[in-house]
């Protein structure tokens, strides 16, 4: 997965409280077997006025012009702002892969639902709690500022804008290393192979017997 330090981006306000996978990404949409071509559907539900299908062409399909994400000011964000238990529902992947696949590089919001956190960090999706008093800051300047951007620094672990406004985020030291350095669980388990190595021939030299199977 990309390396993630710092970034800056567009922040679009989705102004809701417990945004669940399916919403994220319909279940329609979980047939296909490959792990690319999930953002064009994206909160298809609330994106479009129809019933979406998988392989449908969606430049052709009627857009919902109240959703947030439709808005001419807000087809370019790429950090998502949202309220409490984003991501609870069903465990699917296939969220983070929507999000990622349509450009967001961000979620903030109060709280997150665990095994959706789990899933954005396997796959360089930063998800940032914050607190609540923080988060309605966010959206009030939002709502006074066109054109709202913020910047990322996992490596100070602060959301900051260009006005000042700086806040803290917690994340524990094996996933930032993880993020930064753009390694997954298996990566990060084969830089430790001589050490691996040197282990299992210690092991084996004490108990011989695991080297060959037991036949009964």
């Amino acid at each position: 997965m990309e390396k993630f330090a710092s970034f800056s981006g567009l922040v679009a306000p989705l102004d809701r409280d417990d945004v669940d996978t399916d919403a994220i990404i319909p279940k329609q949409f979980m047939k296909s077997i490959f792990r690319t071509g999930f953002g064009d559907n994206l909160f298809d539900a609330w994106r479009y006025l129809d019933e979406g299908e998988p392989g449908a062409d969606n430049s052709k399909r009627p857009l919902n012009p109240d959703f947030v994400l439709n808005q001419p000011r807000y087809r370019a964000a790429a950090i998502l702002l949202a309220r409490k238990n984003f991501g609870c529902g069903s465990s699917r992947e296939h969220a983070p892969w929507a999000l990622l696949q349509y450009g967001f590089k961000v979620v903030l919001a109060t709280s997150f639902a665990e095994i959706f956190m789990g899933n954005c960090y396997k796959n360089g999706l930063l998800p940032v709690a914050l607190e609540e008093a923080q988060i309605e800051d966010i959206f009030r300047r939002m709502r006074d500022l066109p054109a709202y951007v913020l910047t990322v620094s996992l490596e100070n672990q602060t959301v900051s804008d260009g006005y000042g406004n700086s806040y803290g985020f917690a994340i524990s030291a094996y996933v930032k290393e993880a993020l930064m350095t753009g390694s997954d669980e298996i990566s990060l388990s084969l830089a430790h192979q001589e050490e691996t190595r040197a282990f299992e021939a210690q092991r084996f030299q004490r108990y011989p017997w695991l080297q060959h199977p037991v036949r009964i």
